[in-house]
C-alpha cells in the first residue's frame, strides 16, 4: 500500500530526528564534536578597575564576571592605548601598525585590505557571522565589517557616536533610526542574530559603545549612582571627577546586564556549554578613576592605559576559575579562537599573536620569553612578564612595583639596555624610523601614528555593485575656506559655517564602478537662509540643487547625563536632501561641494553626503 506522499514526508521527518535524538543520548562524544559557537564581548573605554572581580567595590558586574568564574581569567592582559588600534590587532592577530590604522578618525582607522580578519576565517570555516555595534576600523566598502568577514551589521562605523539615546545607526548599509538605549539596541540585534543561526555555528561579534562618552547612561542606571560616594579614588586623585566615574560605573552596570541577556539566551537555547565566551576592552579608562593603583590611563603606554580584563570560557572544553598569569594581549585572540574551534586562519601574513589554548587548559606554552610592545602618538613601552620599560626610557619593576613609582634602572643597567634595543628594533620595523625622536616621514616614507585630525591619504573607494551605497560623512571630508567641523572630535562631527560661495567641503573618491548615483545630503539649515544653489563635482561630472526647505531642528541637548566634554559635537535631527543624480566616472580625484548662490547668511550644516550607485 502506499502511502500519500505528504505522510511520507512526515515520516522521513519523524526517522531523522529519531536518529539526530540516538545520537545525542548514546554517543554524547559526536555531540561534543560539534564546532564552538563564539560570542565576542568588546567594552569601549572600560578600564581594569571598572569591574567588580577586580576588586572595585562601587560597581556590581555580576554577568561579566561568570565568564571568568566560570572559566578562565588573563590577568596580565594588554591592549592598545585607545580604540581602533586594538581592534585592529583583533581581528588580525598582528600589531595595528602593521595593518595601516594610523588613527582613531578621518579615514586613518581604516584596516588596510590586505589583511585578512578573523572574522574572514570563522566565514570560511562556514560559520553565520555577525556584528552588533562600534566597528572602527572603516566604514565604506571594502573596509566595512560586511567586506570583512561578517554577514551582517548593525551599528556605527566610526568611532565616537553623539547619540545614545533613539540613535541613527547602520542596518547593513542603510541607516535608520532606532529607539531606545543604544546598547540595548544593539544586544537586541545580537540576540536575534543568535536566535536565527542556532542550529548552525556562529560568530558573533558584540562591540559595546560604552562607558565611551558622552556621558548619557540610562536613568534607571544613573538613579542607583548618581548619589554613592565614591571611595575607591583614582590613583592620582586631584585629576578624577567623581559625577564622571559615577556616570562611566552606571553605563558600565547597564552593558553589564545586556551581557546577560546574552548568557541567558544561550542557556534557553541549549547551547551555553558549546559556545566560547570572551570579553575584553580596548584600552584603560577615558577617565581618571579606580585602576588598583596602576599609572596611567587611556591614550598613555603606561600600565594603566593599556591594561584589561580578559574573560574567557568555554564550559565543554575550559577548566573553571583557572587564572592565567602570563603576560598575553589582543594580538592573541585571533590564533587562540581560531585553534579552540579546529578552524583554519584565512591569510598568510606572520602574526605578532600566539596561541594561548595550552595555557587555557592549564598546559605549559613553550617559546621565549616573551615581550609585549604598546605605542601611541610616538610613544612606546615594552612589557615583559616582570617589568615595563616606558616610554621615557624608565625601567620599572611591575611585581615590586605595580604602580610604576620607582624607577630601577641602576640596578638593572642591562635588562635596561637590552629592552631599548628592543624598542629601537621594533619601531624600525613597524614605522621605518629607530629614532624615538625622529620627526615626520622617515627614508621609507613612513609617518608616526599620532591619532591627529589630518585627513588619511587614502582615497575614499565608491561604487560596488554588491554594496551600492556609500557613506561621505563630514568626518571623512576636508572642510575648505571658512567651513569647520562642529567640534574638535570628528567621528561624530558635522560640517558648520558654511557662509561664502568661496567656501567648500572636498572627499577624496576612487570611484571603482563608472554610472548614475543618487546623491543626498543629510543637512541642517535656517529656514530664513534656504533656497542656496549647490554644485557637487567629481571630474567632468556636475550637480545642482537648491537647498530646501529650510529644516533648523533644536539641539539634543536633553539626552545626556552629565554635559558633554570639551570638543564634543551636541547632536540634532537632520533632514535628507535629494539632490539628484550624477554620473561619475572611473578612477580617482576629488569630489566637491560647494556653493554657486547663497541667498541668506548660510548655506547649510552637513552632516554626510550618500552616493548610491543606480542599476
Amino acid at each position: 500500500m502506499l502511502f500519500p506522499k505528504k505522510v511520507r514526508h512526515m515520516f522521513r521527518r519523524l526517522i531523522v530526528s529519531a536518529v539526530a535524538l540516538l545520537v545525542f543520548f548514546m554517543m554524547p562524544e559526536l555531540s561534543a564534536a560539534l564546532p564552538p559557537n563564539v560570542v565576542v564581548f568588546l567594552a569601549d573605554d572600560a578600564g581594569w578597575g571598572d569591574y567588580s572581580l577586580s576588586g572595585n567595590q562601587q560597581v556590581s558586574t555580576p554577568n561579566i564576571d561568570s565568564i571568568a568564574q566560570g572559566g578562565v581569567s588573563l590577568d596580565r592582559f594588554y591592549v592598545c592605548p585607545v580604540c581602533a588600534p586594538t581592534r585592529g590587532e583583533f581581528l588580525t592577530g598582528r600589531y595595528y601598525p602593521r595593518g595601516g590604522v594610523r588613527g582613531v578618525s578621518t579615514g586613518q582607522e581604516r584596516l588596510n585590505l590586505e589583511e585578512k580578519t578573523i572574522a574572514d576565517a570563522f566565514k570560511a570555516a562556514g560559520y553565520a557571522t555577525g556584528a552588533f555595534g562600534k566597528w572602527h576600523n572603516g566604514s565604506q566598502w571594502p573596509y566595512h565589517p560586511m567586506a570583512r568577514g561578517f554577514d551582517e551589521y548593525f551599528g556605527h562605523s566610526s568611532g565616537h557616536w553623539g547619540e545614545y539615546f533613539d540613535a541613527p545607526l547602520e542596518d547593513n548599509g542603510r541607516m535608520i533610526r532606532t529607539r531606545g538605549y543604544i546598547v540595548d539596541v544593539c544586544t537586541d540585534r545580537a540576540i536575534s542574530f543568535i536566535d536565527r543561526n542556532k542550529e548552525k555555528p556562529f560568530f558573533c561579534f558584540v562591540p559595546f559603545t560604552t562607558p565611551h562618552s558622552p556621558w548619557a547612561a540610562p536613568p534607571e542606571d544613573w538613579q542607583r549612582f548618581k548619589d554613592r560616594p565614591i571611595v575607591q579614588r583614582a590613583t592620582d586623585a586631584s585629576k578624577e571627577v567623581l559625577d564622571e566615574t559615577r556616570c562611566a560605573l552606571a553605563m558600565v552596570e547597564n552593558q553589564d546586564c545586556n551581557v546577560g541577556r546574552i548568557l541567558r539566551r544561550l542557556e534557553e537555547h541549549g547551547l551555553a556549554d558549546n559556545t566560547i565566551v570572551l570579553y575584553f576592552s580596548d584600552n584603560g579608562p577615558n577617565t581618571m578613576r579606580w585602576t588598583g593603583g596602576m599609572k596611567g590611563r587611556k591614550a598613555t603606554t603606561d600600565e594603566g592605559g593599556v591594561r584589561s580584563v580578559c574573560y574567557i570560557k568555554w564550559p565543554e572544553k575550559l577548566p573553571a576559575g583557572n587564572t592565567v598569569t602570563q603576560i598575553a594581549g589582543a594580538i592573541d585572540l585571533l590564533p587562540t579562537l581560531t585553534s579552540l574551534a579546529g578552524i583554519q586562519r584565512v591569510g598568510d601574513k606572520p602574526l605578532d599573536g600566539r596561541d594561548l589554548s595550552p595555557l587555557l587548559l592549564k598546559q605549559s606554552l613553550a617559546g621565549p620569553e616573551r615581550m609585549i610592545f604598546s605605542t601611541w602618538a610616538g610613544h612606546i613601552s615594552v612589557r615583559t612578564q616582570t617589568h615595563r620599560l616606558d616610554n621615557a626610557g624608565l625601567l620599572f619593576d611591575m611585581v615590586a612595583d605595580p604602580g610604576q613609582t620607582k624607577p630601577v634602572n641602576e640596578k638593572e643597567p642591562e635588562l635596561v639596555a637590552q629592552l631599548k634595543e628592543a624598542v629601537s628594533q621594533w619601531r624600525e620595523e613597524m614605522f621605518g624610523f629607530a629614532d624615538a625622536r625622529s620627526k615626520g616621514k622617515s627614508a621609507g616614507g613612513k609617518t608616526k601614528p599620532g591619532g591627529g585630525n589630518s585627513i588619511d591619504p587614502r582615497p575614499i573607494s565608491v561604487g560596488y555593485r554588491e554594496f551600492p551605497i556609500t557613506m561621505l560623512p563630514a568626518r571623512d571630508g576636508e572642510p575648505r575656506g571658512g567651513i569647520k567641523r562642529s567640534s574638535a572630535a570628528p567621528n561624530c562631527s558635522y560640517f558648520v559655517n558654511w557662509t561664502s560661495v568661496e567656501d567648500s567641503m572636498v572627499w577624496l573618491l576612487d570611484v571603482n564602478a563608472a554610472g548614475n548615483y543618487e546623491v543626498t545630503i543629510d543637512y541642517t539649515c535656517k529656514v530664513a537662509d534656504a533656497g542656496s544653489l549647490v554644485e557637487l563635482a567629481y571630474q567632468n561630472s556636475r550637480l545642482t540643487g537648491r537647498v530646501e526647505p529650510g529644516w533648523d531642528p533644536p539641539l539634543h541637548t536633553n539626552q545626556d547625563t552629565l554635559p558633554r566634554p570639551d570638543g564634543e559635537s551636541q547632536m540634532k535631527e537632520f533632514h535628507t536632501l535629494k539632490l539628484g543624480e550624477i554620473n561619475l566616472p572611473s578612477g580617482q580625484g576629488p569630489m566637491t561641494l560647494r556653493a554657486l548662490e547663497l541667498p541668506g547668511k548660510s548655506v547649510m550644516d552637513v552632516r554626510r553626503v550618500t552616493l548610491t550607485l543606480l542599476e
